[in-house]
């Protein structure tokens, strides 16, 4: 990919329905993905499972809203495989410092557990990654990601 991609131009390709993505940590070059078809989650109709329910309601947690952003990215990318680079984690954490991205945590004992990341645009939320470093918490981090946009009045969670 060519030239810089600034926070700014991330925005405005995120209004026009692209990403950028790293083949690996290690890669320095970024290329965009203009998918043909969208994940997109239904806020009004989420399903949360018997079994979820009552790991939400057996707590022991406390979820968070943007208290460590640049841990839950880190997060994500800690795996075997990532395009999550350098360059990415950069433009993220300028989108955030700007306002326009925003992270979910799951803390357990003083410690993030799980978590999740996006961009906002309008009533729009991109989730970009998430994470879980104990069993069910991103399942639990994404059940308050859907109670918390609806009650934000977003109409869009794009995955």
């Amino acid at each position: 990919m060519t030239g810089a991609i600034t926070p700014e131009l991330l925005l405005r390709a995120y209004a026009m329905g692209v990403f950028p993505m790293a083949d690996s940590a290690g890669s320095s070059d970024l290329h965009w993905i203009d998918p043909r078809r969208r994940g997109i989650l239904p806020l009004d109709g989420f399903h949360i499972s018997r079994s979820l329910r009552k790991e939400i309601l057996r707590g022991g947690y406390e979820i968070r809203a943007d208290s460590d952003f640049a841990a839950v990215v880190a997060g994500c990318a800690d795996r075997e495989t990532t395009w999550i680079n350098q360059q990415i984690f950069s433009l993220y954490l300028a989108l955030h410092r700007n306002g326009h991205a925003h992270s979910l945590e799951m803390w357990q004992d003083g410690k993030l557990v799980g978590g999740t990341y996006g961009v906002v645009l309008g009533q729009a939320f991109f989730a970009e990654s998430m994470f879980s470093r104990r069993r069910s918490a991103s399942k639990i981090v994404l059940a308050w990601l859907m109670h918390r946009l609806r009650a934000g009045g977003f109409v869009l969670c794009d995955t």
